[in-house]
């Protein structure tokens, strides 16, 4: 298990303090030594030479860094912000934000809250939207005072995003150090999801997880977690798509990634990072949600993967999307294809969206296969009277514990539901509950996923679930 990783503000602080040390012993040792004085010289030289390398050549932030390797764009927002907003993000760069000293512990335990006393959490990487020649309006929105003084009254809103998005960051970090070969699904998930409880501080239907941690597998694409009993081991050769969500009052950040081992599936991951870093890059207000698309899937099958002799070609897997995002519903209504063609309908301000792509070996097609594990309740349904007693009493654990999120067949173990079955098929077939069974390619394919959240805030595009892993 590798260590938690220490702000790097913080790593220069303490080497310029043991360095500033080490000069001081050296001076009351040998005051008069010319070795000593030597020493102390080169020692002032050897820090100013690296401290100018590090400016020249060093992002601002971690997050900067991992932006320049994804070749995802970004902005300075220095050059826009107040003095006293550098010194709030530097100040919340140095609390625990993902594991400095005196922040977080190894493995995590203490909550986001806790973390951050002034209650004010890590923006996410800030784009500004696309511009052209003939319009200078999307520009303009960076520099608008009237809509930055809208997005000040949103304040609230995007700083209970930001929370439920550092808790998803440092649970992820956190498993892709933890998890190897060998381990269970079932215990990988419910690590997981031990660890994103107690950074979220769950606490009812007001800050917890958002939907089941989905851990499909190879040909399967998405919505597969293991019901118990389900004695399925992460293998070596797999690639893992791991799919989970936090939320705050409702605020959900969904957000996913692949995981691999062999390296001879990296073609694919990077295909399928580029297309979803290149779907962020062209959402924005008054966006078609048909030109996503386009431009998704020119990335996506520009690359081909080689495995054991043969070439495949990378699909994007044309009936998956993304989708708008609503306080307690995680598909609002607007989707976001990974392909060309679909609405022309158009992404507009304070949106939410999860841009989410997937690339396949196979076929790029998707259906439903094996035991359904994911259900939700139906956000739109209105009353429907029950017969049954027993779904009469699992309706009340689904509407206390879940509401309108998703949930699956081992939270409602976990709730105390027994004997449940009947009980649910009465609920789906009324349409009171819809089940999302895993949605699977051809056997014998392979499908990557990354995902993230982003806002589409009156000044600019804020992608809130951003961090230094992807």
């Amino acid at each position: 298990m590798a260590a938690v990783k220490t702000d790097p503000n913080i790593e220069e602080n303490e080497d310029e303090n043991d360095e500033n040390r080490e000069i001081e012993d050296i001076e009351g040792d040998a005051v008069n030594s010319e070795a000593a004085k030597k020493k102390k010289k080169k020692k002032k030289k050897k820090k100013t030479g690296t401290d100018d390398a590090l400016s020249e050549k060093q992002p601002e932030t971690n997050e900067e860094k991992s932006h320049a390797e994804n070749g995802v764009e970004s902005i300075d927002t220095n050059e826009n912000e107040t003095e006293g907003d550098k010194k709030k993000r530097r100040r919340n760069r140095k609390k625990g934000g993902g594991g400095s000293k005196g922040g977080q512990t190894n493995p995590p335990s203490i909550p986001i809250v806790d973390l951050f006393p002034d209650q004010v959490f890590p923006e996410g990487q800030i784009m500004q939207y696309a511009t052209n020649k003939d319009d200078r309006s999307a520009k303009d929105r960076f520099t608008s005072e009237e809509k930055r003084a809208i997005d000040r009254l949103n304040n609230d809103i995007y700083n209970e995003v930001r929370l439920a998005a550092e808790a998803h960051r440092q649970t992820r970090q956190y498993i892709q150090r933890w998890v190897k070969p060998g381990m269970t699904m079932i215990e990988i998930c419910e690590e997981l999801e031990k660890t994103a409880r107690s950074l979220i501080a769950e606490n009812g239907l007001k800050a917890g997880l958002a939907f089941p941690t989905g851990c499909s597998r190879n040909h399967c694409a998405a919505h597969y977690t293991p019901n118990a009993g389900d004695a399925t081991v992460l293998e070596y050769d797999d690639v893992t798509k791991i799919d989970f969500g936090t939320h705050i009052n409702g605020r959900i950040i969904d957000c996913a990634f692949t995981l691999t081992f062999n390296p001879k599936y990296d073609k694919l991951v990077e295909a399928v990072r580029e297309a979803t870093n290149t779907g962020i890059k062209a959402a924005g207000i008054d966006v078609q949600l048909c030109e996503i698309g386009a431009a998704i899937q020119e990335v996506m099958e520009s690359y081909e993967l080689e495995l054991d002799g043969k070439t495949y070609p990378i699909k994007s897997i044309r009936n998956l999307n993304g989708h708008s995002i609503a306080p307690y519903r995680i598909h609002a209504g607007k989707t976001v294809p990974i392909v060309k063609g679909g609405e022309a309908t158009v992404m507009e301000e304070n949106e939410f969206y999860a841009i989410e792509t997937f690339g396949s070996t196979g076929r790029g097609l998707v259906h439903d296969d094996m035991d359904c594990s994911h259900y939700m309740k139906n956000f739109e349904m209105s009353y429907v009277p029950l017969r049954l007693q027993s779904s009469k009493v699992l309706l009340n654990t689904i509407n206390k514990n879940f509401g309108t999120l998703a949930f699956c067949k081992r939270w409602l173990d976990r709730a105390g539901a027994t004997k449940y079955q009947m009980a649910l098929k009465d609920l789906c077939d009324k349409g009171i509950v819809d089940a999302y069974p895993p949605l699977c390619d051809i056997k014998g394919c392979y499908t990557a996923q990354f995902e993230h959240t982003i806002m589409l805030r009156p000044t600019c595009k804020e992608v809130v679930s951003r961090g230094d892993d992807y």
